[in-house]
């Protein structure tokens, strides 16, 4: 007795998220029927031109807009920024930064500046940590050849 498999499927607000889109901007068929993993890979190989233009124009989920914006989701909470944006309206901010804006920006690099610099240190603490276990290795290999 061999059962077919079913296919895995996931919620529609799932597979927006994967998409980069808000649920409620989708089709009412997306927004009510499950999606599988085929369907979901297929959408992203080959938008339908309503993904397309709702990926160009928004409106756009708070991820979305944080990226386009380059702060973090926290930033626009902080700024009270909790509706989805258009592209118009991000480009409308980009053009003409308010203070939050400028501000949450600079926090943002610096958040990045940081965690390069720790993983800089990282990687160099290993770096000395496998020269000093080479450097044993070879020692101990010289007291073993004697």
């Amino acid at each position: 007795m061999s059962s077919e498999k079913k296919p895995q499927t996931m919620k529609p607000a799932t597979a927006a998220q994967k998409l980069g889109i808000l649920p409620g901007a989708a089709p009412a068929e997306f927004q009510t029927e499950f999606v599988s993993r085929t369907e979901l890979a297929d959408l992203m190989a080959n938008p339908p031109e309503w993904l397309t233009l709702l990926r160009a124009n928004g409106p756009h989920p708070r991820q979305v807009v944080a990226a386009k914006l380059g702060v973090s989701i926290s930033g626009l909470a902080r700024s009270e920024i909790t509706d989805p944006l258009t592209t118009a309206e991000i480009a409308a901010l980009l053009q003409q930064p308010p203070a939050w804006l400028v501000l949450e920006r600079s926090t943002q690099a610096g958040v990045r500046a940081d965690q390069i610099a720790v993983k800089d240190r990282d990687a160099q603490r290993a770096a000395k940590k496998a020269h000093v276990e080479r450097q044993a290795s070879q020692e101990q290999a010289k007291r073993d050849r004697s």
